[in-house]
């Protein structure tokens, strides 16, 4: 067996990130597919979910600080 080298270490490295970005994407594509799935975010408002969060996250500084 030959050595592995410092840059064939980072092709594999590199190749093995975009395999799982790739993965990822495939994956939240096969998700998103489903009609419940899709009625489900549709229900989903993003300001009311960082007004309910504001106060959450508040508190969570205010603990960290004591």
């Amino acid at each position: 067996m030959r050595a592995v080298e410092n840059s064939d270490a980072a092709d594999r490295d590199t190749m093995l990130l975009f395999g799982g970005v790739a993965l990822a994407i495939l994956g939240a594509g096969l998700i998103l597919s489903n009609r419940n799935v899709r009625q489900l975010l549709g229900q989903i408002r993003p300001a009311e979910l960082i007004q309910n969060a504001v106060p959450d996250v508040a508190r969570y500084l205010k603990l960290r600080a004591m």
